[in-house]
């Protein structure tokens, strides 16, 4: 006679709905396993990645991602947590989610502009490979923005985050709010090209370097540190400053 498997039921709270299908939103789900499976192998196998996850509940008390599933446990999963204090509770990462360093992939170039834009240390390449993305984020303690839950799902990444929204305007207005970063921004600090700070620079010293009209009309100048691309504040500076307060308009 064939086993019966074991079963545990699984709730998922708040954003991690996002991951699941329609049947499985906001409702108990039934897990049926063999042997006994990690928490974390289940909450992968059922579409939601690791990193979107900060609180476990097996029966009521917290537990971590090693925990082996029993027959008839009740598991409820939780998001990252940016505004409770869940201190006395056993916390999934090492230190907070929250962090202003990011390296986002490939497919959202826009979205690293924009971060850059506000004055966000944002690491992008559009050729870098998963691997790359996930050893930068290790080496550097980032926090990696992705399109791709695949790669959330890779057992070395610690710290992501899946952009829901499609539209760059609505991407960065999701990252603002989701991290919390309203009070970190800091508009035309970086470089758009290369990422690094920017500093201000006198005007003597790039005469060479822009042209005659922008030299007759503008007197303030800022140079990146490591690409030495200049920037002032033209007209792309007023458009850009239109599109940060909308941006920022709540």
């Amino acid at each position: 006679m064939t086993a019966e498997p074991k079963q545990a039921i699984f709730r998922f709270y708040a954003e991690l709905n996002d991951f699941l299908p329609s049947k499985y939103k906001q409702k108990d789900i039934t897990y049926s396993f063999w042997g006994s499976p990690t928490v974390k192998d289940a909450i992968e196998a059922l579409g939601v990645p690791h990193t979107e996850v900060d609180l476990i509940l097996a029966n009521n008390k917290s537990i971590d991602f090693h925990y082996n599933l029993n027959h008839n446990d009740r598991i409820a999963v939780y998001p990252v947590f940016e505004r409770l204090d869940i201190s006395q509770l056993q916390r999934l990462h090492l230190y907070p989610l929250r962090q202003t360093q990011f390296i986002v992939d490939t497919n959202l170039g826009k979205l690293a502009r924009n971060l850059r834009l506000l004055g966000f240390d944002t690491l992008y390449e559009n050729t870098y490979t998963d691997i790359e993305i996930i050893r930068i984020a290790e080496e550097e303690k980032r926090l990696i923005l992705t399109r791709d839950i695949a790669l959330l799902k890779n057992g070395r990444v610690s710290r992501g985050y899946w952009v829901r929204a499609t539209n760059p305007d609505n991407q960065i207005k999701e990252i603002l709010n989701k991290f919390d970063l309203l009070n970190q921004i800091k508009p035309f600090s970086r470089c758009l090209i290369c990422n690094h700070k920017l500093a201000k620079i006198s005007k003597a010293e790039i005469l060479h370097q822009i042209h005659p009209k922008t030299r007759q009309h503008f007197n303030e100048f800022y140079r990146c540190k490591k690409c030495d691309q200049i920037y002032w504040p033209g007209s792309h500076y007023q458009r850009m400053q239109k599109m940060i307060k909308k941006w920022l308009k709540q």
